[in-house]
């Protein structure tokens, strides 16, 4: 994603030269430069304050499916990183067991059809940009 926290240190850094070039006086100078600061730590802090108020108005929504929906996928990952600790535990005693579950596994995957995976595909990023779409407009207040 392209912020304006990556091009700001540049730009700010430019302006610092030109305030360098530009002002004779040290003493306005450097006042210059807090205020180019200031103005720089402003923006940081607005940005930021828009990112937790969007992060915090999805966490507190009344709607169970929008509240819930991160925390459900985190705890489905947590689950398969755990299962495949666990079989790589189970794998030092019973290696054969192992690789015939990883096998079945890919072959029950390999058995759905690429449509319902294309499907599952278009569903999750239509619904992500619609939700992105919605809040970027602001319905939803």
């Amino acid at each position: 994603m392209f912020g304006l926290d990556s091009v700001l240190p540049g730009i700010v850094d430019g302006a610092f030269k030109v305030l360098d070039k530009i002002i004779p006086d040290p003493a306005a100078r450097d006042a210059a430069k807090l205020a180019l600061m200031q103005a720089e730590g402003q923006q940081a802090l607005a940005e930021m304050q828009t990112q937790l108020s969007a992060i915090l108005a999805e966490a507190q929504s009344p709607d169970p499916w929008t509240s819930r929906a991160r925390p459900s996928f985190l705890y489905i990952i947590y689950l398969v990183i755990l299962l495949c600790i666990v079989g790589g535990i189970i794998g030092i005693w019973w290696p054969g067991h192992v690789q015939t579950a990883a096998t079945n596994i890919t072959m029950l995957f390999n058995g759905i059809p690429d449509s319902l995976w294309t499907l599952f595909g278009v569903g999750y990023l239509g619904y992500t940009g619609a939700r992105s779409f919605d809040k970027w407009r602001g319905a939803g207040r």
